[in-house]
């Protein structure tokens, strides 16, 4: 069992952003271990976003971030409970950061129930027929087709996708742990993304 020291305690602190308490008993429950610790604190914030996902978000920022020299441009519009979190640093990061992930990743939409009905189940149709072509047999087709809507949403819904910076992590998870550090639900309300040269 490694020693809780107020070190460890301030490691675990700049890895998650957690308050300091949260962070000792984070680190107590886990008998000093430090990935133990991050893991328990990203779940009990997982768990503070859920609850909070109801909330009203009537403040927040419109950002423009101009990529590649004036090739991409993003104009995102992300919402907040009150204009106090508008104002952190923390809020204005993650509104940078998540206009960065439209430029990088050219998503469609904010979100799965935003895909609209007919292209779900056009693409439903063709995984379907391809898997058929294959000669998969039927019982398994509607798994094959499950993980390649799945797939879908990685690249075509933004709180799907890989973060560009974690591609271990969703956007959602980086909503979430923000949502869980700053206390107030956020919402991705829109976003556009305009290529020179595209249609």
């Amino acid at each position: 069992m490694a020693e809780v020291t107020p070190q460890r305690v301030k490691e675990l602190r700049e890895k998650t952003g957690a308050g300091i308490m949260d962070c000792k008993k984070a680190l107590q429950e886990c008998e000093g271990d430090l990935e133990k610790a991050i893991e328990t604190l990203r779940k009990k914030g997982l768990a503070a976003a859920a609850k909070k996902a109801a909330r009203s978000t009537k403040e927040g920022l419109v950002h423009a971030y101009i990529h590649m020299g004036g090739k991409i441009g993003v104009l995102i519009e992300v919402n907040c409970e009150t204009d106090f979190v508008a104002r952190t640093q923390e809020f204005e990061e993650l509104v940078h950061l998540l206009a960065m992930q439209v430029a990088a990743s050219s998503p469609l939409y904010v979100k799965k129930e935003d895909v609209p009905p007919e292209i779900l189940e056009k693409e439903r149709d063709l995984y379907r027929e391809q898997a058929l072509e294959q000669g998969k047999p039927e019982k398994v087709v509607d798994r094959i087709v499950e993980g390649k809507l799945n797939k879908f949403y990685q690249e075509v819904c933004l709180l799907e996708q890989p973060f560009i910076k974690e591609l271990e992590k969703r956007v959602s998870q980086l909503l979430a742990e923000h949502i869980a550090k700053l206390g107030e639900n956020i919402q991705i309300k829109r976003f556009a993304r305009f290529q020179l040269g595209e249609d």
